[in-house]
């Protein structure tokens, strides 16, 4: 368990690679109340339907030889774009609620994608960062996770 102080009118940001819920904390107990404001989820499609037939293959610029690239991950790169696109929203959410304080709660590879992508505006409000997958997890689990 982490120990954070969820204050009134915090935003918390909880997000995987397909999946965001940006909740607001609405009361300043002991206990926070953590209300939905939005939901993002990006569809879940099968490689076949999101790339290409198979990886291609280079050839040496002398002789027979030649080898496979490697296949790209689909999953992965579907993944980033919508992680960018959460960033994007982030930001936009800073600028026209005038958000100062925002605790971002993700797995740590979508954080690492996640950071650079938030403007500094955003960056700046930031007040912790959770390195866990909590997406699914029903919201007063969300906050029992955040608050020991």
């Amino acid at each position: 368990m982490v120990d954070i102080k969820i204050s009134r009118g915090t935003w918390v940001v909880v997000c995987d690679g397909a999946k965001a819920l940006i909740l607001k904390s609405s009361d300043s107990g002991p206990h926070p109340d953590l209300r939905t404001c939005e939901t993002m989820q990006q569809p879940h499609a099968p490689d076949r339907e999101i790339g290409a037939d198979k990886p291609g293959r280079t050839h040496q610029a002398e002789g027979f030889g030649g080898s496979a690239v490697e296949e790209t991950d689909w999953h992965e790169q579907a993944a980033a774009e919508f992680l960018k696109s959460v960033a994007a929203k982030v930001d936009a959410l800073v600028q026209k609620k005038g958000i100062n304080r925002l605790i971002l709660v993700a797995p740590p590879r979508a954080l690492g994608v996640l950071r650079p992508h938030l403007g500094p505006h955003s960056q700046a409000v930031i007040v912790a960062e959770v390195a866990k997958d909590l997406t699914n997890f029903p919201i007063d689990q969300i906050e029992h996770h955040l608050v020991a």
